[in-house]
């Protein structure tokens, strides 16, 4: 293995130990601040939805994205799953998008 490729390793693997690391105090209802949009609402506006049902799906949704940017860390820098990064990319773009159209679609979150 390359200094460059141990690089990516190093990096890759923090940056999901950091993703799931994140999710934890999400999935437990905590840590609503750091949910974008959500933590820029005025009071009155955030009175409005349910933070805490709020923060375990976006947990969720950030758990699954750490562990697959663990598989790929894996799959690509150990095992050289050139085709891995389509596939990683494709994973992320999908659950990204259905984080967004699940929130804003159906008041789920609303009180």
């Amino acid at each position: 293995m390359e200094s460059e490729e141990l690089f990516g390793l190093i990096v890759f693997g923090l940056v999901s130990l950091g993703l799931v690391g994140l999710s934890i105090p999400l999935m437990l209802g905590k840590c609503t601040g750091l949910i974008a949009g959500y933590n820029t609402m005025t009071p009155e506006k955030k009175a409005r939805y349910n933070g805490p049902a709020l923060a375990r799906f976006t947990g969720k949704i950030l758990l699954v994205i750490g562990l697959a940017t663990a598989l790929y860390d894996v799959g690509l820098f150990c095992f050289a799953l050139k085709w891995l990064t389509w596939a990683y990319l494709a994973l992320v773009t999908g659950l990204g998008a259905f984080a967004v159209i699940w929130c804003n679609t159906g008041g789920r979150f609303k009180q």
